[in-house]
């Protein structure tokens, strides 16, 4: 596992790396800066404009520290999530939002104000919140390294201690040697054309089970979202103002944003095109949702269609772990993986712990991110610190499955290959929405191949070899998805098996998973102490 560098790379010193410049990473990378940390960033992209937070809105789990408030807000998706959310988590990231939300303010970022005069903090626009962001990171002596995606952690027997990649739009190499590194990567979105998920693919998630990290509910991981056939904008919160139609007009009996998903998803499988209508939001709100989310209108706007009074055709976009809940175990308060120095945060790391195996829409995703942002912010700092000079003169290597190497590797055209083949075990609805143990063995088998196919495969430290690596991480999260979707027979939360169509009380466990040759899953109890009588005997 040696270390191929080109000549002339850069090389940097830092106390912790933080991998990701969305809002869970540059919450980390403030946090740690606070603590005295140095700190440097590395995002895909560029920070504060990339990523599925920064192109649109999202509403935020801000709740009032009044007992009445939190505890209608933690039962809001309690059940939904199949009772595997924990109370002192949601006390916990309901405590630290509330307290970052009134940190943004303080910073600039202009909340609208309410019919009251107070100030409206339960949403954020994305373009102003990750440019605030991006300038609160810089103030806070940040070095960022956008356009620079990481390739490889580096590890020795004593855990992470950096990684490497490269800046794609110069070709340079980059190193990065630090007491702890935070993955805060994002979900995976399959490369679905789902606004802002062009570089959620799954990358943080096959750098950390590379390291030996586990992950957690990866078989809640079949999130669509409601979308336009002729727009990425997958905004499905306002689609609780529509009603769902066939081209004639005809009602389309029993679907809906929330629970009546499924159905749209099933009449498309079967051929027939889903319209939708937003004829249930009332006039005095109308105004509103154009200022909240003025680019879910655009695509409207541009084909002259008023999506309040004409029929539009629909379909659901995958996005994956992105609004599901799985990924990257954590084992304590501060948001660290099971591997020493190594933090997760955002939609990299496994939600379950606030919204069990369901979230829906932006708001528990929202908190979710500047929370563990900060939690890991301060993890990793203090573990950097708690290292002092055994810091310097670690001897790492490189901790990746592949040979990351200066020549030319796999071509273009092959790697779109593997990410097609892929897509089309993870898109499908009859695949990955409906769930059974005859399809998730043949995906399965299907994706094994693929896996093996990539496993000696040399990636260049290149552009290219960024594509190769996201090709590799996509499939290693399918696996994961699908073996723990086939060790989970029962319907909990957004998994649904159709040979399992109810709830199995026996099953009331986490499922965490591993493994990149061998994929393995076992269960994880859950923390009970905050459950109630009525809540542990239910069905």
């Amino acid at each position: 596992m040696s270390i191929v560098l080109p000549n002339g790379a850069i090389q940097l010193q830092a106390d912790v790396l933080v991998i990701g410049g969305g809002p869970a990473g540059t919450w980390a990378a403030i946090t740690a800066a606070s603590q005295g940390a140095k700190v440097i960033l590395a995002d895909k992209g560029y920070c504060g404009s990339s990523g599925a937070t920064a192109p649109s809105g999202t509403g935020v789990w801000y709740v009032k520290p009044e007992d009445r408030l939190r505890e209608e807000a933690k039962a809001s998706r309690y059940e939904m999530g199949g009772r595997l959310a924990e109370h002192r988590w949601m006390d916990r990231v309901l405590d630290r939002t509330y307290e970052n939300m009134n940190r943004l303010g303080h910073a600039g970022y202009p909340f609208p104000k309410d019919d009251d005069g107070e100030l409206h903090k339960r949403g954020l626009q994305g373009p102003e919140y990750m440019r605030l962001m991006r300038k609160l990171v810089k103030k806070a002596g940040v070095k960022i390294l956008d356009h620079s995606p990481a390739l490889e952690l580096l590890v020795d027997e004593h855990g992470v201690g950096g990684a490497s990649g490269v800046q794609t739009q110069t070709g340079d190499a980059w190193t990065v040697h630090a007491g702890a590194v935070v993955i805060a990567t994002g979900g995976c979105a399959f490369l679905s054309k789902a606004l802002g998920c062009n570089v959620l693919t799954g990358d943080g998630y096959l750098l950390a089970a590379e390291t030996g990290a586990q992950l957690s509910g990866m078989e809640f991981s079949n999130a669509y979202a409601i979308s336009p056939t002729f727009s990425s904008v997958t905004k499905t919160a306002y689609y609780s103002y529509a009603s769902f139609y066939y081209e004639d007009g005809t009602p389309v009996e029993g679907a809906g944003s929330k629970r009546g998903r499924s159905i749209i998803a099933r009449k498309l499988l079967e051929g027939q095109q889903v319209y939708a209508k937003l004829d249930l939001a009332p006039e005095e709100i109308k105004p509103l949702l154009r200022v909240n989310q003025t680019n879910f209108f655009l695509p409207f706007d541009r084909r002259g269609i008023d999506p309040f009074t004409d029929l539009f055709p629909v379909t659901l976009r995958l996005e994956g772990t992105v609004r599901g809940t799985g990924g990257i175990r954590i084992t304590d308060e501060t948001c660290a993986t099971s591997v020493p120095g190594l933090y997760a945060a955002g939609d990299a790391a496994t939600r379950e712990l606030i919204c069990g195996g369901f979230t829906g829409g932006g708001s528990h995703n929202a908190a979710w991110a500047m929370s563990s942002g900060s939690f890991a912010g301060e993890g990793a700092a203090a573990y950097a610190k708690k290292l002092g000079e055994h810091a310097a003169g670690r001897k790492l290597q490189s901790a990746s499955t592949s040979v990351i190497t200066s020549s030319a590797a796999a071509s273009p055209r092959k790697t779109e290959e593997i990410v097609r083949a892929v897509q089309e075990e993870v898109a499908p609805y009859d695949r990955n929405l409906f769930r059974t143990e005859q399809g998730l063995k043949g995906s399965l088998q299907r994706l094994d191949g693929l896996w093996k196919d990539q496993r000696n495969q040399a990636v260049e430290r290149s552009a290219g070899g960024v594509k190769a690596r996201e090709a590799q991480a996509m499939t290693a999260t399918a696996r994961w998805m699908y073996n723990s979707a086939l060790a989970r027979t029962e319907t909990r939360g957004m998994h649904k098996r159709e040979d399992f169509p109810t709830q199995d009380a026996g099953q009331h466990y986490r499922l965490i998973s591993g493994g990149l040759d061998q994929v393995w899953v076992k269960p994880e109890a859950v923390h009970e102490e905050a459950r109630t009588e009525k809540e542990v005997i239910a069905p």
